[in-house]
């Protein structure tokens, strides 16, 4: 079976479900929002649009996906403001794929329009918000159809596992895996932006050189590129695919005890059994040693 058909968060709104696990993930999300609004603004300035057309791609469910789309429609709404322009209409796209919990996205819509009001009053009513299953390693979307695309989280998961004792095939199958999945992803976009539009992009990374480190294996069990690695990768496949400039990259840092010891990330995956265990070896280690996510987020613009 192929991993696209079974990968996924797990569900719902209990208390093992990845609404109720993902704190850490709204904290980074938090984080880009000067990035987000820098590029926005850069959009306005370059080409405003009379209506704008946005996507959120590895969106998962709960509340952090309506949590991101809230935080870029205001920023669009008050970036639009700002400058004495105001959009007709704003088309928001929640893509994962077709095992995400979509259904539990679908009935937060409500809610979400009420907070949306709160920012933005009459115009909230002009936001419209569409589901999108399918992979983001091919084409969701028609030619030359967005503005803006946001990804948080999601860009960094392979189908490898890389521990201390991996041997270099491993390795290099993880960069070559990055590699060829991360230029798909850049041609697959190229053709869905507009001239002039733009991403951003969030990635899990680590500063240490060891491919099993601490700071992204314990938890999540997979691998990002080192941090100096990651940042050339990404600058080196985005001069090859050549569609986009870089507008700026940046790296950040959350600690892990943002859940402070009151549920553990682990939970939100299907396996209760397996990672109710898990969770135990985590807060071991957060009672023991500073913990924390490198981040890296890059903003890049669709050449003209």
């Amino acid at each position: 079976m192929e991993v696209v058909q079974v990968l996924c968060m797990k569900g719902g709104n209990g208390d093992t479900s990845y609404a109720k696990n993902s704190l850490v993930q709204k904290k980074v999300i938090s984080l880009t929002k000067p990035i987000i609004e820098e590029a926005i603004t850069n959009l306005y300035c370059n080409k405003f649009p009379t209506s704008l057309c946005i996507a959120d791609l590895g969106c998962s469910s709960g509340p952090n996906t309506l949590f991101a789309v809230l935080e870029v429609v205001t920023t669009v709404d008050r970036v639009g403001k700002k400058m004495g322009r105001q959009l007709s209409e704003i088309q928001v796209f929640l893509n994962d794929l077709p095992g995400n919990d979509f259904n539990t996205i679908f009935k937060s819509l409500p809610r979400f329009q009420k907070d949306l009001e709160k920012r933005m009053g009459a115009g909230a009513e002009s936001c419209f918000i569409n589901g999108v299953p399918g992979s983001f390693y091919g084409r969701l979307f028609p030619s030359k159809s967005l503005h803006f695309i946001h990804s948080s989280y999601s860009l960094q998961w392979l189908n490898i596992y890389m521990a201390s004792s991996s041997p270099p095939s491993v390795l290099k199958a993880y960069y070559e895996q990055f590699q060829t999945d991360f230029s798909m992803f850049l041609r697959c976009r190229s053709e869905e932006l507009l001239e002039g539009g733009s991403m951003v992009l969030t990635f899990l990374g680590r500063r240490s050189e060891d491919p099993s480190s601490k700071e992204c294996c314990y938890i999540w069990e997979l691998l990002a590129v080192a941090l100096n690695d990651m940042v050339a990768e990404v600058k080196c496949e985005v001069e090859k695919e050549g569609s986009f400039t870089i507008s700026r990259l940046e790296v950040s840092e959350v600690n892990w005890n943002a859940y402070h010891g009151e549920f553990c990330p682990s939970d939100a995956h299907k396996d209760e059994e397996v990672f109710s265990r898990y969770q135990k070896i985590v807060a071991d280690r957060m009672s023991r040693e500073k913990t924390e996510f490198v981040n890296v987020t890059v903003s890049m613009t669709k050449r003209g």
